[in-house]
């Protein structure tokens, strides 16, 4: 259970302790209705499922046996941080991840180019969202780890599985902003703090990219190298996990280029 003590001294003096029950750490778990609803409202299809976690992903009863391939999932921000430090890595900058996803292909609609998407490229919906997956793809959730084919990069699930954590804090407007000012940056690392009119009272926003095996062209496109999303740093959820990124030695720079030579 979550220790009251440590949680009251992030609460308002004065909150009252609540019942034992709401103090047992869970996760929002994808739970599909079985009929048409309206795709504006998140909670027709997340459910907070105590003891849901990475190592139990649909609750308590529920196992990762048989899914060592598949994307870690039900990891908050701070997870994925501490998982990236115990390994000697980091999370990617926003930046670093779209030039991976995108494997060379500037300006490309999607991580393979600008053919549409079909159920052979990467995990997504098929069907109707949220209540209706025809799993032309085979997977019903997530997928294992190179179902689909890379990018010209040679990475796998740039597009699709899960969401991925990015370092960067998230600003709507952030790089429109520095577009229309013409700000120009090698390996941009983001805002310094985080707004989204839509939740103006969260400031510690994160990006999150790649989409997920949720994405449905009826409801969201989001598995494009380009789509960017804001996921709350403290919260787990069934289709968001993370990649490593380590820093390498800086490639040698290029020869000079030998002198022209005038005709005698």
């Amino acid at each position: 259970p979550i220790d009251w003590e440590q949680l009251r001294a992030q609460l308002p003096p004065g909150t009252p302790k609540p019942p034992a029950e709401d103090l047992l750490p869970g996760s929002a778990v994808f739970t599909p209705p079985n009929h048409p609803v309206n795709t504006r409202d998140y909670a027709q299809w997340w459910t907070w499922t105590r003891g849901a976690d990475w190592r139990h992903p649909e609750g308590p009863d529920s196992t990762i046996e048989g899914r060592a391939q598949h994307p870690v999932v039900h990891v908050a921000y701070e997870d994925a941080l501490a998982f990236c430090a115990w390994a000697g890595k980091r999370l990617p900058t926003e930046a670093e991840w779209e030039y991976a996803a995108r494997g060379g292909l500037e300006g490309a609609v999607n991580t393979w180019g600008n053919e549409p998407i079909d159920p052979s490229r990467a995990n997504t919906w098929q069907g109707r969202f949220p209540f209706e997956n025809t799993r032309e793809d085979g997977f019903a959730g997530t997928a294992p780890v190179k179902s689909f084919p890379p990018n010209a990069f040679g990475l796998y699930d740039m597009a699709g599985n899960v969401w991925e954590w990015c370092s960067d804090l998230y600003q709507a407007d952030y790089y429109r902003t520095r577009q229309s000012e013409n700000a120009i940056s090698d390996n941009p690392t983001g805002p310094t703090r985080s707004f989204d009119a839509r939740n103006p009272f969260e400031s510690t926003l994160r990006v999150v990219r790649g989409g997920s095996f949720l994405c449905n062209d009826s409801y969201c496109a989001s598995y494009r190298p380009a789509a960017r999303m804001a996921s709350s740093p403290d919260t787990g959820l069934s289709h968001t996990g993370f990649r490593c990124v380590m820093d390498g030695p800086a490639p040698d720079a290029p020869p000079p280029e030998a002198p022209a030579q005038l005709p005698n």
